[in-house]
């Protein structure tokens, strides 16, 4: 271009050269025709290293840094990306930016080439082309009129996007807010707004024409349908004041008011408002017409700014005025008030250094008793211990396995079955009145098929549970029925039971009832049939393993009662383990021996038995006789209520004593018992037990017997009836009743209100006797640890794992799979609520289900203590436990996390066993079925369940022909002949 500027292109480069001057020269090469260059020109090899970002949308748009050296030589730049151009946007010495183009080929990675004028550079780097952005969700799908309000969008590949940005057209006019990437599913937007500026006059609910995103090339966001966004109108505030300035005091809230401060907004989402006095932020709580700032601590005149969203307003200045300071007679009262005040406190603490001084004295006085009293529990512990332990070792030394008074299994199974009722039916062969006795036993035997039928009895026991008369003491006496029916199949039972529990979790789930509340209370015949399924086959190990350390404890608890006063009427005892049958007083008392004359043999030697000297008369007999018969079954032993208790004074002079007589002290309204200590009976004293007579004294009318032993009753002592014992008291003190006269023997019910202040005083502190149950627990651990760890283990004493156990466990843990409760929680409440809960707690707090014992009642109390403490260690959830907490709870606190261990280690041994094949459990079960065949009268056992079919038998023949398994086999035709046969004998 003549005569400034010669263009050229420049030749490949020779080898060797890397730089030089350029020489122009005009004509031909001679110096004085040449020009050269001050500048140097080079020869470089331009390198790409990488490229940023390395994958974009498939819409293109992506601005492309590819990083290397020497990219800014040469004179034109081309970028591909596949075979697509990349757009050129610049470059320097390290970079070119370009820009993508659509993907002509679809998602995948492409490679990227550099040419930089003819040189190629190596295709060594890749851009990925991915799926295009997509929006899911936007929150909150509002915002004002004047924007800036944050919103999260969620969706995916939402971190391509180099600059995103979001959009709204409004009557015609754009407007876009930035957006920021927080990870590849969240964005960060702030709203655009609906006009250029700020305008109070917005009031109504705006919907935009378009709503959508700014995402590079990404063309089907540009307008998002997806969502209902909404504007409201933005808040509006009136002047702090007509002057502009508010005068306020210091620490006093600045009220903004104004309108559309809480938007209408679904969910509750609310503004961030931002109030500034001055530089400094205040707190504010907002309600719909107004905000509430609490202001900083500041004096003069400042500046109010309310920010919301894109809103920017000043509703004026408040001036905070300090307040003025104190005047001269305010300065004065204060004086005079603190100089008084300080008069006040001189006095207060002279009284206070006198009163401490008389304090500490009486602070010694309680130390000193403490020191004693704690040295007297101490002691007291010590020597309960010291005593049980040898009274135990005695009992135990006297009694061997064979010595445990054992039921048999028949009325072990009855008491577990039918509590309550001596002479069932079921025990006794089938009697029918009248000459219809073989047609009768004709019926029941087509019953005992239908019985045999599975499709019957589920059929049956399904309906009874709908009926609304069937009530829960029903359930459980037909579930007992049919299982005594079945003794002789336990395989058929176990089947039925199995698919009954299998319907019970199915309906437990389908209601929605929280899994853990399966098998916990006994609403269904299936969890009483699952009880009496373990009492049939568990009676064995109860035998040989469970029943030892069950009998020790009870006979521990009983002896250890036994040793402090027990209260005749309330039941309370000195030693206890339950807080509701404590004695909450001092009782003096002492220990006696009384020689026994033996009653099989008067000349034999006589026999030592442990009293106290406030035991009532009857107390006294039963203690005799647990000594006399202690290897006994309590059955077959005489009772209390038949004997009388002679106190023989030399050869002839005898004394029988009772728990009331004329001789008994009244006070008042109250009457109370006789004891020992009443007939001042002295230690080591001779006593005989003897039927009992008619009259009080066994003494002839001809005899000439000494009578100077009881010359200090009155000779009037003959009177009928004999009180000994509680429950057959009733007789004899019902004219007392009569008159308002109440019977006490240790402690007066305080049921009544008529104790004195002093009483009153004295039941205040009467919780200091709660230690009691602690030395009592002491005492007895070592048996309720032996008891639990029998119950909790897979291998004790050499005795197995019973078959049923592991069963009905593998059964529950199928049942789980079955409907997918993985919940260990789950589980283990279910089989603590089947075994444990069901079957163990039962027996712990009644022995005289399995023993042919007495239980009495504080007996009854502390066992039950124990069943709870039972009943906890096999509980998932944690108890937290305070000083308000039961005391039974707190008892045993430090004892429950160990006991909880064993029932895990239990459980989970149980499930390590190797499971038990169908064949073995049925061969189990058929042994356990020819053993126990002929303890219970099948006939009489239908006989009883008849009653059931018969009261609802339209029910019954409905559902039966609802059903279609039993329409196949004619079942309800089958019933209806029954009930004809059994209806014509009737």
């Amino acid at each position: 271009i003549s005569p400034s500027r010669i263009v050229c292109e420049m030749g490949q480069a020779l080898p060797g050269i890397s730089s030089g001057p350029v020489l122009l020269c005009i004509g031909e090469c001679k110096p004085e025709f040449t020009a050269k260059s001050a500048q140097q020109y080079m020869f470089v090899t331009p390198v790409v290293s990488f490229l940023n970002p390395s994958r974009g949308p498939e819409s293109g748009g992506t601005m492309v840094t590819i990083s290397g050296h020497y990219l800014g030589a040469g004179s034109h730049v081309s970028v591909l990306l596949g075979n697509q151009t990349c757009e050129f946007y610049g470059r320097s010495m390290n970079e070119i930016v370009c820009v993508s183009a659509p993907s002509a080929h679809g998602l995948g990675a492409v490679h990227v080439s550099v040419s930089v004028d003819r040189a190629q550079l190596e295709q060594t780097l890749l851009f990925e082309y991915i799926d295009d952005p997509k929006v899911q969700h936007i929150e909150p799908e509002w915002s004002i009129a004047s924007g800036h309000t944050p919103l999260t969008v969620t969706g995916s590949n939402l971190d391509v996007i180099q600059e995103p940005r979001i959009r709204v057209k409004y009557n015609g006019k754009e407007f876009v807010n930035v957006c920021k990437v927080v990870n590849a599913t969240t964005l960060g937007c702030l709203a655009p707004p609906l006009s250029p500026e700020y305008r109070p006059g917005l009031d109504a609910v705006e919907r935009p024409d378009e709503f959508g995103f700014i995402f590079n090339n990404v063309q089907s966001l540009l307008v998002y349908n997806d969502t209902k966004f909404i504007y409201y109108p933005n808040p509006t505030f009136e002047l702090l004041s007509p002057t502009g300035v508010l005068e306020q005091k210091p620490g006093s809230p600045i009220i903004l008011k104004g309108r559309n401060l809480c938007p209408p907004a679904p969910g509750g989402a609310k503004l961030n408002y931002t109030v500034l006095i001055g530089e400094t932020p205040c707190a504010v709580t907002v309600s719909e017409t107004q905000l509430l700032c609490e202001p900083p601590n500041l004096t003069g005149q400042h500046k109010v700014m309310v920010r919301v969203g894109g809103v920017i307003f000043s509703p004026g200045s408040v001036s905070i005025i300090s307040d003025s300071l104190l005047t001269l007679p305010a300065i004065v009262s204060i004086a005079a008030g603190g100089s008084l005040l300080l008069i006040i406190v001189i006095i207060v603490l002279i009284a206070y250094k006198r009163k401490s001084r008389e304090n500490d004295l009486t602070l010694k006085r309680l130390q000193m008793q403490m020191d004693n009293l704690e040295s007297r529990v101490a002691l007291e512990c010590k020597e309960a211990f010291a005593e049980l332990q040898t009274d135990i070792n005695e009992l135990t030394s006297d009694l061997d396995r064979s010595g445990i008074p054992y039921l048999d299994y028949r009325t072990y199974a009855m008491r577990v079955l039918f509590p309550g009722i001596e002479d069932h039916p079921v025990l006794r062969e089938l009697e029918v009145q009248g000459n219809g006795q073989q047609s009768v036993e004709k019926a029941l035997k087509l019953f005992a098929q239908l019985i045999n039928n599975k499709v019957f009895p589920l059929t049956f026991i399904r309906r009874l549970e709908l009926q609304r008369s069937f009530s829960m003491r029903d359930r459980g006496n037909v579930a007992s029925l049919i299982m005594t029916g079945l003794q002789g199949k336990l395989e058929y039972a176990t089947d039925v039971l199995k698919q009954l529990l299998s319907d019970l979790i199915e309906k437990n789930l389908e209601n929605k009832n929280h899994p853990k509340l399966l098998l916990r209370r006994t609403e269904s015949v299936a969890e009483k049939m699952l009880t009496n399924w373990f009492a049939f086959l568990l009676h064995k190990f109860l035998k040989e393993c469970a029943g030892e350390p069950l009998f020790m404890l009870y006979c521990a608890i009983k002896q250890q009662m036994e040793k402090g006063p027990i209260d005749a009427i309330t039941g309370e005892a000195r030693y206890s383990l339950s807080e509701d049958k404590l004695i909450r007083q001092q009782i003096e008392y002492k220990t006696l021996i009384l020689n026994c004359v033996n009653p099989d043999n008067e000349n034999s030697p006589e026999i030592p038995v442990k009293v106290l000297n406030c035991d009532t008369i009857t107390q006294v007999k039963e203690k005799i006789l647990d000594a006399v018969y202690k290897n006994v079954p309590y059955s077959q032993r005489p009772r209390a209520v038949d004997m009388d208790l002679e106190w023989r004074q030399g050869r002839i002079a005898r004394v029988v004593l009772q728990d009331e007589d004329i001789t008994t002290k009244i006070e008042g309204d109250w009457k109370r018992l006789n004891t020992l200590m009443h007939y001042q009976v002295s230690d080591r004293s001779v006593v005989a037990l003897v039927p009992k007579q008619t009259s009080s004294y066994n003494i002839p009318a001809s005899a000439s017997i000494s009578r100077t032993s009881i010359s200090r009753y009155d000779s009037t002592f003959r009177y009928t009836g004999s009180p000994d014992s509680l429950r057959s008291r009733a007789p004899m003190i019902t004219p007392d009743l009569e008159s308002g006269v109440k019977v006490w023997h240790l402690v007066k019910n305080h049921d009544h209100g008529d104790q004195k202040e002093g009483d009153r005083g004295s039941k205040m502190v009467s919780e200091i006797y709660l230690t009691r149950l602690l030395a009592t627990k002491g005492t007895l651990q070592k048996f309720v640890d032996d008891l639990f760890e029998t119950l909790f283990s897979t291998v004790h004493r050499g005795s197995a794992l019973p078959l049923a156990i592991k069963y009905m466990f593998d059964f529950l843990d199928e049942q789980a799979d079955k409907h997918g409760i993985h919940d260990t929680d789950v589980r283990h409440t279910w089989k603590s609520n089947c075994l444990p809960l069901r079957f163990w707690v039962n027996v712990i707090k009644n022995p005289q289900f399995v023993f042919d014992i007495h239980k009495g009642s504080i007996t009854d109390a502390c066992l039950s203590v124990v069943a709870q403490t039972f009943m906890d260690s096999c509980s998932t959830s944690e108890h937290r436990l305070g000083k308000d907490s039961p005391s039974n709870k707190l008892l045993y606190a430090k004892d429950i996390p160990s006991y909880k261990s064993w029932v895990e280690r239990y459980y989970a041994d149980i499930a390590k066993l190797p499971a038990i094949s169908d064949q073995d459990m049925n061969a189990y079960l058929a042994e356990q079925s020819r053993l126990h065949a002929v303890e219970f009268n099948m006939l009489s056992a239908l006989n009883e369940i008849y009653s059931y079919v018969s009261k609802y038998s339209e029910e019954l023949i409905g559902a039966l022909e609802q059903d279609e398994q039993a329409r196949r086999q004619r079942l309800a035709y089958k019933v209806e002949q029954l009930i004809g046969a059994m209806s014509i004998e009737s």
